[in-house]
């Protein structure tokens, strides 16, 4: 708690703290669990802690409380994390950077009038600045990497089905989100995973089981790799000139590791503006009944006083969704699906930047959006992030992987690489490699760094 006091009034990345120890079932911590005694906190969307306020970052939800732990609370607290808080979220995990009404924006560690990345902003913020050495995240479009990137950290996206959504929904937007954290290292986010990956009765999707647990699989070598190198996404926006040079760096460090590196290209089978509208259906359409829920659950009315501009956009163009615009939406996310795996015949690996920038300034993303529509919400999402949300649209693992940062600004630049389906072990061992390679724990915000001298 003294972690939260003295920094969180900078970085507001947490939401709500609760005791977690006398009792009251908020956390684990016996010795001899895996991660017996770690503090930890959940992200406010995704996951339930019985007896605990859920807001989802939004005004609708506003004092929502849990009736029970959702499936992954219940393998949290089984693996000894002792969970005493949430962090924040963009209203509905529905946006790159985590500035809502309901608490207010998360700053950037390493430049407070910087975003922390989104959505799970809060979580990224938390660990970055030392309040907790691992947070949960979700990612549905890059919200597990869009923040590790911001804020030097390791994050990764399972596979698809890895672990469970349940059991009050089966999956959320249709498969593209999925569950996971944030950690200094790549050891803790390995463990972590071990200890909350496998299905449940009802989920929709599995993954393969790993061979071994994934923290073996840190200290494993990933032998000779064929790296594929992806430099510029679809859309219009060109990756800027530190990411660019970061990318360059990164590519002649994995050459002399020993690994095959080459340039590459990612087909998504479609055009960008077919992918981006799919898209656009797909995550509107879920809206509709989710707004739709809470504002009956509450007693509250969807409007301006309860929702934030781009998800009431997204609402009113998801309550235009037809169900055969949404049976082709479907379709699209099948074809880049398949377009992404055969890239994998190919390459064992790609690398990309996890962002095409350095992170934008408080404020920027909000500018002018109440003359967006709800697609043009989602366009502009992807213009700015446009490399992370094809591996939710496959379903494959990426990770961001905090290996550079701008000379000019010293702000923290995150390279995303991506394996086939079910192959974070992969990820795992290339993560371990890089990370004893070319070490980052050395490199802490200036924030951080000044709690740890009072």
């Amino acid at each position: 708690m003294e972690a939260v006091a003295a920094v969180n009034p900078l970085v507001n990345a947490v939401v709500e703290t609760w005791p977690c120890e006398g009792g009251d079932g908020a956390g684990g911590g016996a010795a001899g669990e895996p991660l017996g005694g770690v503090p930890f906190l959940v992200k406010d969307l995704g996951v339930t802690v019985a007896g605990r306020r859920t807001e989802q970052g939004s005004r609708l939800a506003a004092g929502q409380v849990a009736a029970a732990d959702s499936h992954l609370m219940r393998r949290f607290r089984a693996a000894g994390l002792r969970t005493f808080g949430r962090t924040a979220t963009p209203e509905f995990a529905y946006d790159i950077t985590t500035e809502p009404v309901l608490y207010g924006p998360t700053r950037n560690p390493w430049d407070l009038g910087r975003s922390a990345g989104g959505s799970s902003g809060g979580a990224a913020a938390a660990v970055a600045a030392g309040i907790v050495p691992v947070a949960h995240g979700t990612d549905a479009a890059g919200s597990i990497r869009i923040p590790a990137a911001s804020t030097g950290l390791f994050g990764l996206k399972p596979t698809r089905g890895r672990v469970s959504m349940g059991p009050d929904v089966d999956e959320i937007f249709n498969g593209l989100a999925v569950q996971g954290c944030v950690s200094r290292t790549v050891r803790d986010s390995a463990a972590l995973l071990d200890a909350v990956r496998g299905p449940e009765s009802g989920d929709p999707y599995t993954a393969p089981e790993p061979v071994r647990p994934y923290a073996d699989e840190v200290a494993r070598d990933p032998g000779r790799l064929r790296v594929g190198v992806v430099a510029q996404a679809g859309g219009g926006r060109r990756t800027e000139g530190p990411v660019a040079a970061a990318l360059t760096r990164t590519a002649d460090l994995l050459a002399a590791l020993g690994h095959e590196v080459s340039e590459a290209t990612l087909d998504l089978g479609v055009s960008w503006e077919e992918y981006v509208l799919a898209n656009a259906r797909l995550w509107t359409a879920n809206l509709v009944p989710w707004l739709d829920g809470l504002a009956a659950a509450h007693g509250r009315v969807v409007g301006p006083a309860t929702v934030e501009p781009q998800s009431l956009a997204g609402y009113a163009f998801g309550r235009g969704v037809t169900a055969a615009d949404f049976v082709r939406a479907l379709g699209v996310r099948n074809i880049v699906a398949r377009g992404v795996g055969a890239r994998f015949h190919r390459y064992d690996v790609l690398l990309t930047p996890t962002l095409p920038e350095l992170p934008p300034r408080i404020g920027e993303l909000a500018e002018g959006v109440e003359d967006l529509d709800g697609a043009g919400w989602i366009d502009r999402i992807f213009d700015r992030a446009p490399f992370t949300a094809v591996h939710n649209v496959a379903g494959t693992p990426a990770m961001s992987v905090p290996l550079e940062s701008d000379p000019a600004t010293g702000l923290p630049v995150g390279l995303q690489f991506a394996a086939a389906h079910g192959r974070e072990d992969v990820l795992f061992r290339l993560a371990g490699q890089l990370e004893r390679a070319a070490p980052w724990a050395h490199r802490v915000p200036e924030v951080r760094a000044s709690v740890s001298r009072s």
